[in-house]
This record gives C-alpha cells, structure tokens and sequence, in this order.
C-alpha cells in the first residue's frame, strides 16, 4: 500500500494532503490559489498519482506561504508512501513539448535533495499568480521529498506554457521513478543497499 497522508499546521497555513502512488490520476486539490490547483492537477494527472490536497493559507499577504508549504507536506507524503524504496526504477526523465514551450525533467529518488532550476519565465505573473513561486514549490518539493531534480527549459515564449510543460515534465519523471521494476522484485535499487 504505497499511500500516505500528511498534515502541517503552522501559524500561516493549514495543509493536508492524501497521496496514492499507484493510483490513475485522480485528483481534487484546493488551495484557494487557482493557478496552482492547475498545476497540481497535471502533476497527478500525469504521475498517475492520485492526490487530494486541502490548503488554508494566509493568502490575503500572497500565496507564498500556501504554495511553499503544500510542496513540503507533498514531498514528506512522496517519501513515506515511498518507504525504503524497495522495487522501485529510481530514476525518471522526460522531455515535454507544451506548444512554443519544451522543458526535459530528470530525477533521482536518492535521498539526496537537490534542485537544478535552469526556467525563465519571461513574465512576472500568471493571472495572479507569482511566477517565481514555479521555482520555490519545487524547491520545497525536492528537499522535503529527498529527490535529485533537474529542470531545464530548452525553449519557451509563454509563461504559461513554460510553467506548465515544468510541472508535467516532472509529473511523467515521476511516474516512471515511483513504478516498480519487474526485474528487480523487491531489491533496493543502489549498491549501497539503502536509500
């Protein structure tokens, strides 16, 4: 059962979420930022990763908190649901076109988090939404998730393309890291024997 749930309350937000690694996509995320909810949407659409997240935040300051906060309970639920990894393929990537938009993704469920950001969206906003907040989930993310990320954009005009093609670039990374390998059984994907 490679579910978890999560929950973190702080004096500036209030998040849950619930996480099911072998689910189909579905999804039913609220965080009271729209934008977000969209992109959080394609995340479990594209890992198969079925996902209910609920956030209350202190969103009359801005989202950063919200936003910034909702990628540390997802990381902390990716790695509970994970375990000690046993079985899985470890390592994901993907190359995404999204119309003038390419972004490649690569991943490693080490242990060892670290972000690559290497996107520049050529706006400030998207609607309301704050484009640097893209960077500052997925820094989050990772760190708490304990992933080795990279994110590259090869090409992009549209923040809002540019955005998205980064959250499903990193969805479909996801996916095939968290699928477990028929020919490795139950075996801990590292010489070391732990991750």
């Amino acid at each position: 059962m490679r579910r978890a749930e999560i929950t973190r309350e702080t004096a500036e937000t209030r998040i849950s979420v619930q996480i099911d690694l072998d689910g189909s996509g579905r999804y039913d995320n609220r965080t009271g930022v729209g934008f977000f909810d969209h992109m959080l949407d394609q995340l479990a659409r594209h890992a198969l990763i079925d996902m209910t997240i609920r956030a209350e935040g202190d969103l009359h300051i801005d989202d950063h908190h919200t936003v910034e906060d909702t990628g540390i309970c997802l990381g902390q639920a990716l790695a509970q649901a994970l375990g000690d990894k046993r079985g899985i393929r470890r390592y994901g990537a993907c190359l995404l076109p999204m119309d003038d938009a390419l972004v490649r993704a690569a991943l490693d469920l080490s242990a060892r988090p670290f972000l690559v950001w290497n996107v520049e969206l050529p706006t400030a906003k998207i609607g309301t939404f704050d484009t640097e907040l893209v960077r500052e989930f997925f820094q989050a993310f990772s760190t708490h998730g304990g992933i080795t990320l990279h994110v590259d954009q090869l090409h992009g005009l549209n923040s809002h393309h540019i955005a998205e093609a980064a959250f499903k670039a990193v969805a479909r990374a996801l996916r095939e890291a968290v699928e477990p390998d028929p020919r490795k059984g139950d075996a801990i994907p590292s010489t070391k024997g732990a991750l």
